[in-house]
């Protein structure tokens, strides 16, 4: 049953596997290439090999390359454990039977449409999304009420509410994850738990995070990716203008490079955190 298991597995996978194989493994090749060298000719792509050249760059060198890469570390640690947390309270709410169940997971899932489309970005690089961040704050917190807390505390209330703004724009897609997890779990657990005199609280901690710290390993691993890889964060963005822009193709590979290698490690820390923490109901 395990290896019929693992081969429904394999044949899911084989499609991503056989087009990244035919469509990503020669640019991936190059670009590994590229990063080890200096280009000589543009006509061709002529290279030379540099070594390690591009990465002492962007690490001993480059004045924002680093300033920037903390920054983004930083902002992932916070923001990934605040969108899981208040992804799977609002999962849990919306879960429950109530009247209007699906319009609010309608709304919680809508930004997510909203924010992939062309023209929401379009919208974006207007300026006009600093703008809504403004009327969010000022619906939250009135100016006059800003003016009055001083500098100071205005100043962390402002990146507070700029926090929250851009976690609930960021949580559509793992509120979705955490509501299949939540409706793969027999509802026979909480009667039974009922029955012995557990309370909701008690039944959360025994029976619903357990079960769902399977689905909590693959929203952190999703939340972090797609920090790491938004269109709006700055490093990818860098990267961007340094490759594309002003034509250092070289040098924008090793930052790339760099970049993903500290993803993987991100994720493989967390593997190998999370593996001896996740339920699995075929061996536990």
């Amino acid at each position: 049953m395990e290896q019929k298991r693992g081969l429904e597995g394999l044949m899911f996978l084989s499609p991503w596997l056989i087009g990244a194989a035919i469509f990503f493994a020669n640019p991936i090749i190059q670009s590994i290439r590229l990063s080890f060298s200096k280009i000589t000719k543009f006509k061709g792509f002529v290279m030379e090999w540099y070594g390690f050249g591009n990465y002492a760059k962007a690490f001993v060198w480059d004045v924002n390359f680093i300033p920037m890469f903390l920054n983004v570390i930083r902002d992932t640690i916070i923001n990934t454990p605040i969108t899981l947390v208040f992804s799977l309270i609002i999962a849990i709410l919306i879960n429950r039977s109530m009247k209007g169940r699906g319009f609010f997971r309608t709304v919680f899932f809508l930004p997510v449409l909203l924010g992939t489309g062309y023209v929401m970005k379009q919208v974006l690089g207007m300026g006009i999304g600093e703008d809504a961040m403004a009327v969010a704050k000022g619906i939250l917190l009135p100016e006059e009420f800003m003016r009055y807390l001083g500098p100071t505390f205005s100043g962390f209330v402002d990146g507070f509410l700029n926090r929250i703004t851009l976690i609930l724009w960021k949580s559509g897609v793992q509120i979705v994850i955490f509501l299949a997890g939540l409706q793969g779990i027999s509802g026979s657990l909480y009667e039974a738990a009922h029955c012995d005199g557990c309370s909701a609280w008690e039944a959360f901690w025994k029976i619903t995070l357990p079960l769902m710290t399977p689905v909590v390993l693959l929203n952190f691993i999703y939340t972090v990716i797609d920090s790491f890889t938004d269109s709006n964060n700055p490093i990818v963005d860098y990267i961007l203008n340094y490759g594309f822009k002003n034509n250092q193709f070289e040098y924008g590979a090793a930052m790339s490079w760099i970049f993903f290698l500290l993803i993987f490690l991100i994720c493989g820390v967390v593997f190998a955190f999370m593996k001896n923490r996740v339920y699995n109901a075929g061996t536990k």
